[in-house]
């Protein structure tokens, strides 16, 4: 893995959901349906309702990455799955922070395409060896991404030891 990272600030992330609402506003789409991958597709989730006026938001927990760098074989989703006939005949735009492998977003994709009238993706970044091409991008990099909520470690107890997390940083 390279040293190089594409650094995103809460700042910069603020302005490019816009940006990338913009563009789906301008390509005509208007999704009834939000669909967040969790974890770091619920802040480009939140972010894309709001600004596309779209109350509808749903979520779907998938497990891939197990660490930086690594992952499970295939990504898996974890329970409380959706029930697709809520997405029966719906515009249904998929969110993550990051099209990464593809892997995650063609398992969510592939969950929503027989039951929905349309589906789309949408995400800040998207690496050229990704499985699936998204159809809204902020920006394309092939660099590690260091995400303004994921590089810092968790927040414990006042007093109890952090786990830190070097590679991150």
């Amino acid at each position: 893995m390279s040293d190089v990272r594409e650094n995103l600030t809460y700042e910069r992330f603020g302005h490019a959901v816009r940006e990338l609402a913009q563009t789906i506003a301008d390509d005509g789409y208007e999704p009834d349906i939000v669909l967040s991958i969790a974890r770091g597709g619920v802040f480009v989730a939140g972010g894309l309702a709001y600004a596309l006026d779209c109350k509808n938001i749903h979520l779907v927990n998938v497990e891939f990455y197990t660490g930086v760098g690594t992952t499970l074989e295939m990504p898996v989703m974890l329970a409380p799955v959706p029930n697709v006939i809520d997405f029966s005949d719906k515009k249904v735009l998929i969110t993550d922070d990051v099209a990464d492998t593809g892997k995650t977003l063609k398992l969510v994709r592939d969950f929503c395409l027989d039951t929905v009238a349309e589906v789309r993706s949408a995400v800040i970044y998207e690496k050229s060896h990704s499985l699936v091409k998204c159809e809204y991008v902020w920006k394309r990099t092939d660099e590690w991404i260091n995400f303004p909520w994921s590089v810092l470690p968790p927040v414990h107890r006042s007093g109890a030891a952090p786990k830190v997390n070097k590679e991150a940083l």
